[in-house]
């Protein structure tokens, strides 16, 4: 089976970009930036047990990253960027450290190396898995009332939050938790020598009030780009800041 995808060709002279979005969203999350960039090319990918891929499962990193690739050979696609944001975006720091031909360059929002530490790992498989028993045994709404509660998401106002919980109900609760054990930050390498050691552009997007993932951003081998007035999710909060952000990345290149 092949991911589910949505295409917009455009000048074949440019790079691709390949939008990965985060965990419960789908290919739609990334198009109002997508969509500023209309000389080039671009790709929103559904990722396994979300979307129009929602009935797609993959065991772990390495077959999400498969399947990847096969997307990309499907359009035929030899030169792109790659741009994820939270989930896409460890999914994007796994393929890209595995030199896949044709990667232009990375660009990722929001997301994490890969913890280095084993006591982490254990709390993070626990914690993982108590949220996969909720989505499958629960209705979705009062799982992401929850789940937007958590601290990392603390900069969003009760709207937003409402917002969110609206958008993110219409899942399947069985297929998230499946691609949210299959690819728990538990089972993630620590990529984080890997990144040091690439071969391509990497870039790292963070909103201002997401403490955590500055300093995350900090402690890697690549820009960091603050995206002013947003949170963890920055690229809805602040599209335009974003999307300026990925033009002004890629102008370097």
């Amino acid at each position: 089976m092949m991911l589910h995808a949505r295409a917009e060709t455009a000048n074949r002279g440019l790079p691709w970009l390949v939008f990965l979005h985060g965990f419960s969203g789908d290919h739609r999350e990334w198009q109002p930036v997508g969509e500023q960039f209309r000389d080039y090319s671009r790709l929103y990918i559904d990722l396994p047990g979300h979307g129009g891929s929602a009935d797609l499962l993959a065991a772990d990193f390495a077959g999400v990253s498969a399947l990847l690739n096969s997307m990309l050979l499907s359009y035929n696609i030899l030169n792109y960027w790659l741009i994820g944001y939270s989930l896409g975006g460890r999914l994007g720091m796994y393929h890209a450290c595995a030199q896949p031909q044709g990667l232009a360059g990375l660009i990722v929002e929001g997301a994490h190396p890969g913890l280095s530490d084993a006591e982490a790992r254990r709390q993070r498989a626990e914690n993982d898995a108590c949220w996969a028993a909720r989505f499958r045994a629960e209705p979705l709404e009062a799982v992401f009332r929850d789940w937007y509660q958590q601290p990392v998401f603390a900069s969003l106002s009760a709207d937003a939050r409402r917002a969110l919980v609206a958008l993110r109900q219409h899942n399947t609760g069985a297929a998230l938790a499946d691609m949210l054990e299959a690819t728990s930050l538990s089972r993630q390498p620590d990529l984080r020598a890997a990144l040091r050691e690439r071969t391509f552009p990497f870039y790292y997007l963070c909103g201002e009030h997401d403490a955590k993932f500055r300093a995350i951003g900090d402690e890697l081998a690549a820009p960091c780009l603050l995206i002013a007035a947003a949170g963890h999710n920055a690229h809805r909060e602040n599209p335009a800041a974003v999307a300026a952000s990925l033009a002004h990345i890629l102008r370097l290149h």
